[in-house]
């Protein structure tokens, strides 16, 4: 493997997969606060994990209008308007980690079958596209 992951980062990864999960489980369940707010703070730490308190940080100062939308959004989830919140969030989150995505998008189309569909779905797009 070209990239090794030691335990920090592994446990970071998996802080990521649970704040994912529990976002799509309190989005199922309504918009739960309390979900919601869990899965921020999962997320939060996974990524300061993953990345390194250092790299996290400058990822947050660089991109003001990121930051403050992603921050916005985790307010209006903890003053209970958790449909705006998670919208603002959303925002906030591709605003921040759009430099990732092509990264991402490697990575997922490494995955054995996941990564067969993707491609091939990406084939079908690009056949439409032209």
């Amino acid at each position: 493997m070209a990239y090794e992951l030691d335990e920090q980062k592994k446990v970071g990864l998996g802080l990521i997969g649970f704040g994912i999960f529990f976002t799509f489980l309190a989005i199922m369940l309504f918009f739960d606060r309390g979900l919601l707010a869990l899965a921020n703070i999962l997320l939060l730490a996974g990524v300061a994990l993953l990345l390194g308190l250092h790299s996290t940080l400058q990822l947050f100062k660089v991109n003001y209008k990121g930051t403050i939308s992603f921050m916005l959004g985790l307010f209006l989830i903890f003053v209970r308007w958790p449909v705006v919140g998670i919208i603002v969030e959303i925002y906030g989150c591709i605003i921040l980690f759009g430099c990732f995505w092509p990264s991402i998008k490697v990575f997922l189309f490494q995955i054995p079958v996941f990564g067969w569909i993707l491609q091939y779905l990406a084939l079908i797009l690009d056949r439409f596209r032209s």
